[in-house]
Parts: structure tokens; C-alpha cells; sequence
């Protein structure tokens, strides 16, 4: 096997980074994954999600056959491509032997090593956001290049440590603080490569800027700066905001391993009759549409999920696993992109996609259901409810509004009021609220185009900070 020589590796872990470290960016869920150039035509891909496709395209754009794959820990926000990759290229499959994943892997333990030839990876076991997460340290002889920190150091944060339940997270909030001071004792040039990021509900809370070094965190993140443990562990829980339902779900499917995929799954044209089959039979309409498109007319009880890069996250949390869905789509709209991201959080009850879109449906002699739609002016005298997140609502929202974050809404659609104006910050996650109120039985539900700026514009307000009036 040929190697790098030692000499042909850039000074300091920035040049390397630019030069061998290829980051793969999911901007909806805020993570990232890597592709990691070993210098011989091998590479590493760490903690890659099952939907492979950026991944795979970066290898072939830079002739690289993918080695290793790793995984920092057991991933509760998408389904790890691992075991695919381990599938299709061969490649070694290295993991936290404390995670008794039931699939062939290397099993690594606090301070094994692994030669990916002329470079070295050691594991530090870092618990906290899991119980077995390990970090990965790229070493150049002795020299650190970087540390990959999947969910523990993150940018500004450290990542959340309920996702084990309630009743465990200060212990493992405490094994955080315990992962983030050994992190921190490497040197201060140590590149900083973590797999959570802005966007991702295991961040706490997210940053904006994806990697960092030991030496800028020392100095920018809040919870290194806290005096002593157990403000630490107070700061770090009072940033856990909520997250999606599924999250409950992948970390033993990962454990056990993903399905592998043999061929691209493919999203079957669906008539119309078979749409009705599929409800009567408890399956789900899912309108990935434009919030205006289905604000326009939609099959009554469709579920608005307009298909952007938080698709997945709102599907996961609204919508159960157990039944076949049907999608509603614009005739521009990729379906390969609903299906990856269904797939890459473990929904593979896809049925089809309704040929002929709302044209089809009205054709057929079926009914079709209307929602407003409104700007900021056209939305006085009625009750405001706001169903962003808490950490959003309390940066600043209309004075008297009621707070239901979307995600509690299937559950909360009885305490919304009469006929109310549905925001959020532009509408999008609005229209899934109204969507699911009307699909409660609530009527004269409107939407604002728009966000709360908007509205207190409009209507002459200033936007109040703080969760005192939420009344929620």
C-alpha cells in the first residue's frame, strides 16, 4: 500500500484541513459528515448518513475509494450510512465497542488506534451526549491535526445529553464536562471538526460557524468559561430546547444497523383512486408543495410539509412510521429528494406520489380544501398564535401572542383558539400548523406570510422579548 510521505502534509491543521478534509454539509439537520483524503487514492467517512449522495459524488470527483467509515456514536437524528458503505465499497466499519452494535465492525475502546496508513486515528472515549461516543484524534506521527468531536465539543456549545431520557440527563450532562476538559487539554492550534451543528436539534443550543479549534473554543464557548461543574451542567440543561419525536427511535436502529439498499428507492406514480384507498386504509397525505400552492387547495387532511431542507425533521416529528404515505408534489419538485430524506430517518413506507397533482384530484370528481393565506396587514382581530421554537419565541415576538412550538401542536391542537393567525418566522412551518389544526376540526385557520416583524409592523406593535406572556 502506498502512503503519503510525511513531508507532502501541509503545515498545521488549517492547510491540512483545506487540502485533505472535505466537509459534507446537511443543512437541514445542521450536520456534517467527512470525507477524509488519505493520500492514496483510500479515504475515511465519518459519521455519513445513509442518504450517501454528496458523499459519493465528492469521492468521485476526487477519485477516492472509501476505506473506513466511523461513527462517533449511535446517531439519533439520521440513519448512519455505515453499514452501506461497509456494503459497497468494503469499508472497514469502525465504532464504539461499547455501543454492542450488532454488525461487524472494529470494535475501539479509550485509546486504541487505528492506522489508515501514514496518518493515525485515536479514540478518546468522550460520553455525555451518548453513553458510548467516542472522539477521534488525526495524528500525524505525534502531531495533532484535528479531532473529530461528533456530539461532544461543539462550536460554542457541547451537544444535548437528554436524548438517554430525563431521569439521565445531569449524569450525563456531567460526563459532558467531563469529555469537553479532556477535549481542551489538546493543543490549542487542534482542529475542531464536530458532527452537530447550526440547525441540528442535538446541538445546545446551535452556533453558526461548523468547525473551530481547541484554542478559539477556549475562548468563545460559553460553557468553557463556566467556573466550576455544576454551573456547567445548569448552563448546559437550560439550553436543551425540544426535539423531534423519531430521535426516540434511531439510536437502536443504528445499533442493530440500517437496512442495506440495494437499488435506489423510487417513488411510484399513485391515481386518484388509489390515494382515497390509501387514507380510508389509515395511510397519510403528505403535500410537499409550496405553502401557497397548498394554501390554494389541497385534499382535505393533507399534511403541509413544504419539501425544503427541514423536511425531514418535521416529517419525523409529525408523522408516524407505522402507516404508507402518499406525497402531493409540484411538477418541478425532485422526488428523489423526498425519498432520501424519508429514508435517511427511517421512513420507508413511501407509497407513491399522486400523479396529476390537485388538476388530477378535482378531475376525479373530489372535493378540495382551502386555507388562507395572508400578509401582515390583512391579519388584525385575530388571536396570534406562534408555533416557532421556544428559543425563537423568546427572542422577540408579538405582545400577546400564545406559544405552541409546531412540534407539540398534534397534541396541543385543542388549546389553539378560534379562528386564529397561524406565524412562524416566513410561513412555511405555519402552513404545517394550520394543516394540522384543520385536519383537528379548527375552521377559519389563516396563515401569515410572513414573520413577526412583519406583523408588528403592520400593525404598529414592537416585538417583546422574553416567555412571561406566552401563555402557553
Amino acid at each position: 500500500m502506498t502512503t503519503r510521505p510525511r513531508h507532502e502534509i501541509l503545515e498545521g491543521a488549517v492547510g491540512f484541513a483545506d487540502d485533505h478534509l472535505i466537509p459534507l454539509v446537511d443543512e437541514g439537520l445542521g450536520n456534517s459528515a467527512y470525507l477524509l483524503d488519505l493520500g492514496d487514492g483510500r479515504a475515511l467517512a465519518m459519521d455519513a448518513s445513509r442518504d450517501l449522495r454528496a458523499l459519493r459524488a465528492a469521492a468521485e470527483r476526487h477519485g477516492l475509494r472509501i476505506a473506513f467509515a466511523a461513527d462517533t456514536h449511535l446517531h439519533a437524528d439520521f440513519l448512519s450510512g455505515a453499514v452501506q458503505l461497509g456494503h459497497d465499497t468494503g469499508a472497514r466499519i469502525l465504532a464504539s465497542a461499547a455501543g454492542r452494535r450488532a454488525f461487524d465492525h472494529q470494535r475501539l475502546a479509550d485509546g486504541d488506534e487505528v492506522d489508515l496508513g501514514g496518518l493515525t486515528l485515536r479514540v478518546l472515549a468522550t460520553p455525555g451526549h451518548t453513553d458510548e461516543h467516542l472522539s477521534f484524534l488525526l495524528l500525524d506521527g505525534s502531531r495533532e491535526l484535528g479531532v473529530f468531536t461528533g456530539g461532544s465539543l461543539i462550536v460554542n456549545s457541547a451537544a444535548r445529553t437528554d436524548l438517554l431520557g430525563q431521569e439521565r440527563t445531569e449524569e450525563l450532562a456531567r460526563a459532558q464536562y467531563r469529555s469537553l476538559k479532556r477535549l481542551t487539554a489538546l493543543p490549542d492550534q487542534t482542529a475542531v471538526w464536530p458532527t452537530h451543528g447550526a440547525g441540528s436539534f442535538c446541538s445546545a443550543p446551535p452556533g453558526t460557524e461548523r468547525t473551530t479549534t481547541i484554542g478559539a473554543q477556549k475562548q468563545a464557548n460559553p460553557l468553557l468559561t463556566a467556573p466550576d461543574e455544576d454551573t456547567f451542567v445548569a448552563q448546559l440543561i437550560a439550553s436543551l430546547g425540544t426535539y423531534p419525536a423519531y430521535f426516540d427511535r434511531l439510536g437502536e436502529i443504528n445499533r442493530r444497523g440500517p437496512a442495506v439498499l440495494t437499488a435506489n428507492p423510487v417513488l411510484p406514480a399513485l391515481s386518484a383512486p388509489q390515494v382515497r384507498a390509501l387514507i380510508a386504509d389509515g395511510g397519510h397525505v403528505v403535500d410537499v408543495r409550496p405553502a401557497a400552492d397548498y394554501a390554494a387547495g389541497h385534499i382535505p387532511g393533507a399534511l403541509s410539509i413544504p419539501l425544503r431542507d427541514q423536511f425531514a425533521s418535521w416529517l419525523g416529528w409529525l408523522v408516524p412510521d407505522t402507516a404508507p404515505l402518499a406525497f402531493v408534489t409540484a411538477e418541478d419538485q425532485d422526488l428523489s429528494e423526498i425519498v432520501w430524506q424519508a429514508y435517511k430517518i427511517g421512513y420507508e413506507r413511501l407509497a407513491g406520489h399522486f400523479a396529476g397533482g390537485m388538476d388530477a384530484w378535482l378531475a376525479d370528481g373530489n372535493p378540495q380544501a382551502t386555507t388562507a393565506f395572508v400578509t401582515a396587514d390583512r391579519a388584525a382581530g385575530r388571536p396570534y398564535v406562534d408555533v416557532r421554537q421556544e428559543a425563537e419565541f423568546a427572542a422577540g415576538h408579538v405582545p400577546g401572542a400564545l406559544h405552541i412550538e409546531l412540534g407539540a401542536l398534534n397534541d396541543s391542537a385543542v388549546d389553539a383558539p378560534t379562528g386564529p393567525v397561524v406565524a412562524c418566522g416566513h410561513g412555511e412551518r405555519a402552513m404545517t400548523a394550520a394543516s394540522l389544526l384543520e385536519r383537528a376540526g379548527h375552521t377559519d385557520v389563516a396563515v401569515l406570510d410572513g414573520g413577526p416583524a412583519d406583523y408588528a409592523a403592520a400593525q404598529d406593535l414592537r416585538l417583546v422579548q422574553g416567555v412571561e406572556d406566552a401563555r402557553s
